[in-house]
């Protein structure tokens, strides 16, 4: 923004405050200014009132910076919608949510941090606070750094802590969730700046009720010709329930493979997960007939909606989020400089610890919202979209709505045929039962399937055993590993992804 009011700076900002209406008649604020100038003003006024508690007011995205003259403040929303990177370059502190203009700094000298390279093997996605680039970190959710003009400081203003509230019924619950979302999506209708918004819709029931209870007046989703994939259909029929117009964008491995690289180069950092690129092309779609469009991201980390949160996991075990893309012992058999040191359970270790004595599923979210959602999910969708040119809002990511999660009793979240019962149950307000309880369904790819034809597995094949592998990577263990994918074993497909994904991003920045 570079925008200057009483001595106040924002040096950087990227986001969306949906509760404006009530900051500018608590702040004093003319509503009638357009939305840039508005903002502003309501970021520079919650400074100057709230100083560094002024996160607890704003509902929505953000990543931003601020400077008083002395000093540089660097926030990030509580559960990380936003992204935000940052640096101490030539004696200079450097922000961005594009980790890309830190990285393509003159005065930067890019240095590969090979402990990320070793985790995010493990994990699928770049986590944590460090970043594949050595000297540059990223700001974890719900914290702020502060730069003084000699050093930086990092403080975690917020924790997604779980309280449950066994006085109030599931029923009770439900109808708090059913509230909250009201609420939310009551700000979002009634902002003038986008009169019209459509959505994304996989026909689960996180997106299902997004659309139901939106204003949205239009679905989109994925779909391909390949059996077992595709679930348009689903999508469809739930769009057609609730009187929406719907279109779908099927993706063919041609374009799905074209788009990787780009995928890869937007979002700065290597990322495993495979439905990324799906996204990306599902946003590019959308972005011919609409500019701001709701996804439905959050649910299953608030609520409990993943099938990894009701396994039981033994007492001395920590939990390292539902993602794992290899094994430890696979990792150091492909890896040339293998670090004993580096544990995998380093970067959520600490935070395990803070939330023993909770249930299971309540010490599970915390890690889940901590690392997962922010790094892999919100990492995926903010750089996508904005690269596409569309204006993401994730109304299930409110602050408000976690508030309202946090207290349900796990007992009630997880039944033996149901994950996030309670918000199924609110979601049923506005849903037919056979799509409010509908078994989870997302965007899958059909990757594991295409990966197999040599015509269009041969760049992949040529990156895996090119010049830059042989710098990391033991070339028999990736050929056994190849092998094992074209003999049948689809199951190590993600294996083969989140190494050709690295390998790419490594070869376009280094």
């Amino acid at each position: 923004m570079g925008i200057i009011m009483d001595g106040i700076r924002i040096v950087y900002y990227s986001g969306y405050i949906r509760n404006w209406r009530s900051l500018c008649e608590e702040l004093k604020i003319d509503k009638s200014l357009g939305r840039q100038e508005r903002e502003a003003a309501i970021l520079i006024s919650a400074f100057k009132k709230w100083n560094t508690s002024m996160p607890e007011h704003i509902y929505g995205m953000f990543a931003f910076a601020i400077s008083d003259g002395e000093k540089t403040y660097c926030f990030r929303d509580q559960v990380g919608q936003k992204q935000m990177f940052y640096a101490v370059i030539g004696g200079e502190f450097f922000c961005s949510g594009d980790i890309n203009e830190l990285a393509e700094n003159e005065k930067y000298e890019k240095v590969l941090n090979k402990r990320m390279l070793q985790l995010y093997l493990f994990y699928g996605f770049p986590i944590g606070d460090e970043t594949f680039y050595e000297g540059i970190s990223k700001l974890m959710p719900g914290h702020y750094v502060v730069w003084d003009g000699k050093d930086t400081r990092v403080v975690r203003y917020f924790k997604p802590v779980f309280e449950p509230d066994y006085s109030k019924t599931v029923d009770e619950h439900a109808e708090n969730v059913r509230k909250t979302v009201e609420e939310i999506l009551s700000e979002e209708m009634n902002d003038p700046e986008f009169p019209y918004k459509e959505s994304f819709l996989s026909g689960g029931v996180d997106s299902s009720y997004l659309l139901a209870a939106s204003d949205a007046v239009a679905a989109n989703t994925v779909g391909y010709e390949e059996s077992g994939f595709d679930e348009s259909a689903l999508a469809r029929q739930t769009a057609e329930i609730l009187g929406k117009k719907f279109s779908v964008k099927t993706i063919g491995p041609e374009e799905y493979f074209e788009r990787i690289p780009t995928v890869i180069d937007k979002i700065g950092q290597p990322l495993g997960d495979a439905s990324a690129v799906a996204f990306s092309i599902g946003c590019k779609a959308v972005r011919e007939h609409a500019q701001v469009v709701y996804s439905g991201e959050g649910i299953d980390e608030f609520f409990g909606g993943y099938n990894a949160h009701k396994r039981h996991l033994p007492s001395d075990w920590t939990y390292l989020t539902c993602s794992h893309i290899m094994s430890e012992e696979v990792v150091r058999s492909i890896m040339l400089d293998f670090n004993p040191s580096v544990k995998v359970e380093e970067p959520v270790s600490a935070l395990w610890k803070e939330v023993e004595g909770q249930d299971e599923l309540a010490q599970k979210l915390t890690i889940d919202i901590s690392y997962w959602l922010e790094g892999d999910i919100y990492l995926n969708t903010d750089r996508t979209s904005t690269a596409c040119g569309v204006e993401l809002h994730t109304p299930f990511s409110d602050l408000r709505l976690f508030n309202a999660a946090r207290v349900i009793p796990s007992s009630y979240q997880l039944t033996e045929e149901q994950n996030k019962y309670v918000f199924r149950k609110a979601a049923s307000s506005r849903l037919p039962d056979e799509v409010a309880f509908r078994k989870k369904v997302g965007f899958p790819v059909p990757i594991r399937k295409w990966l197999k034809n040599e015509r269009y597995n041969k760049p992949i094949e040529e990156k895996l055993f090119s010049e830059t592998s042989r710098k990391f990577f033991r070339q028999d263990e990736l050929k056994k590993l190849w092998d094992e994918y074209l003999g049948g074993d689809e199951f190590v497909w993600g294996r083969i992804y989140a190494i050709y994904a690295f390998l790419l991003w490594y070869d376009m920045k280094f």
